[in-house]
């Protein structure tokens, strides 16, 4: 161990969380409908495979992109040398295009300040290291994303302190939760650097509202400090109740080129909207000039390849394809996301109301064999090893309240789903059963103590009659 570094010798990864053991335990056994029917059902994975055959119709028909030319003519040589890590100027263009159609328009964005990261992975990475040095803090509202412990803390050394977020308003950010955070870290003596949000949450599949993101900025502003706004599910909006980007709050004239306008950076990705997680493409975007050449030149440790940048600049510049597949994915993700809903109400399973993402907060308290997060522990594993699905327990999510789980539902058929939907009631009506009968056999020895009681008093009075005679 001696030979290594302390970076390599030590445990701070955060692999050793129950949401990583899930995955692993799915690994070993995986569900497959002929091969594997009694394996397990991956509910533990955000991925999105509902829209696949969109992008095959559109690779079909699009020979010159598969096949790395331009006007028939091929260009696999350029692709293949060596290109500048600012990446193409086509591929930047056409995904701040994007970017401002899932935003409904009504913002749109400069290619100059967006840098190109493998993935939202490293783009979370890169901002911790452009805006906090180790032993600094950030602020993340409960419950979040288990990767984070990884993504933010392993080789910044920067510090999480949670913002304690409850179901008593459906887990939304409020003042009193951001001062107390904030207060928190000042009592472990750590200088706060700002607040990191998802935009859609993961895991809570809601969509921040106006008020929040008008109460976040108020609070950056006030105590000097960085927002970061994750927004990888913004495409994944899909009900009335609509997304709104922190981008289109900072337009506010209140904000534009104040202090402000340089602390709120973004983050977004192809991963979710447009089901690429293979694919590695992620984005910051910042107003801040120092952050964008720094984040640019970190971005040489993780580049997007050449040809993916022209793949998908082909795609994504195809308007009629990006207008139809956001329309048609959110379609998909509503009717997947109805069903999920159905499947748990029927076995008694409620979930907090959600209008994005790829996954639903469900509430199993009442499944609990008390109100601990290591009765949360004992059920998890339960529905992982006996009901067969991997689930993500609350706790893993740094949830305050024991009982909630994460279930993705978006990265199956709708015939793995309705099996696992058919587990999860098999197995909560067992445990109604179970806690039935339990209740039938407390009343019936409450019975037996009364009739028991009746009798001694009967006895009693009896014995007493006769005394007095």
């Amino acid at each position: 161990m001696k030979l290594l570094s302390r970076k390599a010798s030590c445990n701070s990864h955060g692999q050793d969380s129950s949401y990583f053991a899930g995955w692993e335990e799915y690994e070993k056994n995986p569900y497959d409908e002929v091969k594997n029917p009694q394996g397990i059902i991956q509910m533990g994975l955000a991925e999105n495979q509902l829209s696949f055959d969109l992008h095959e119709s559109w690779l079909a028909q699009n020979p010159d992109a598969t096949g790395f030319k331009r006007n028939e003519e091929s260009i696999f040589r350029e692709l293949a040398l060596f290109q500048d890590y600012h990446g193409l100027p086509a591929f930047k263009n056409a995904l701040v295009e994007f970017m401002a159609e899932i935003r409904g328009n009504k913002v749109s964005f400069n290619s100059n300040n967006l840098i190109l990261t493998a993935g939202a992975t490293s783009a979370n990475e890169t901002l911790m290291f452009c805006l906090a040095n180790p032993g600094e803090a950030f602020l993340l509202p409960t419950p979040y994303y288990p990767g984070f412990d990884r993504d933010l803390k392993w080789r910044t050394g920067v510090e999480i302190v949670p913002i304690q977020c409850t179901s008593s308003n459906g887990f939304r950010i409020t003042e009193s939760a951001l001062e107390e955070a904030y207060q928190q870290a000042q009592n472990r003596n750590l200088e706060v650097k700002g607040v990191l949000v998802t935009n859609p949450s993961n895991p809570l599949g809601i969509s921040l509202s106006r008020h929040e993101l008008n109460l976040l900025l108020s609070f950056i502003a006030a105590k000097g400090i960085h927002l970061i706004s994750d927004e990888i599910y913004s495409g994944t909006v899909f009900n009335s109740k609509g997304f709104v980007s922190i981008m289109e709050v900072l337009m506010n004239k209140k904000y534009v080129n104040s202090p402000v306008w340089d602390r709120v950076h973004m983050v977004y990705s192809l991963s979710k909207d447009l089901g690429l997680p293979g694919f590695r493409v992620g984005a910051i975007y910042s107003n801040d000039k120092m952050v964008v050449d720094a984040a640019t030149k970190m971005s040489s440790f993780g580049l997007v390849s050449s040809q993916t940048q022209y793949l998908l600049s082909a795609m994504l510049s195809d308007k009629k394809f990006t207008k139809n597949y956001v329309i048609e994915n959110r379609k998909r993700l509503k009717q997947r996301h109805a069903m999920l809903i159905r499947g748990l109400k029927n076995a008694g399973i409620p979930c907090l109301e959600s209008n994005a993402g790829l996954f639903c907060w469900v509430d199993m308290g009442h499944l609990l064999s008390s109100k601990t997060f290591e009765a949360e522990m004992e059920l998890w594993k339960k529905i992982v090893y006996q009901v067969g699905l991997n689930i993500s327990p609350g706790s893993s999510c740094h949830c305050v309240e024991p009982g909630w789980f994460r279930m993705c539902f978006a990265n199956m058929s709708e015939q793995t789903l309705d099996l696992a939907m058919q587990r999860i009631k098999s197995f909560a009506d067992s445990i109604s059963d179970s806690n039935n009968i339990s209740r039938n056999q407390q009343h019936s020895n409450k019975n037996s103590r009364r009739k028991s009681f009746s009798k001694w008093i009967f006895r009693l009075s009896f014995h007493d009659r006769e005394t007095e005679r």
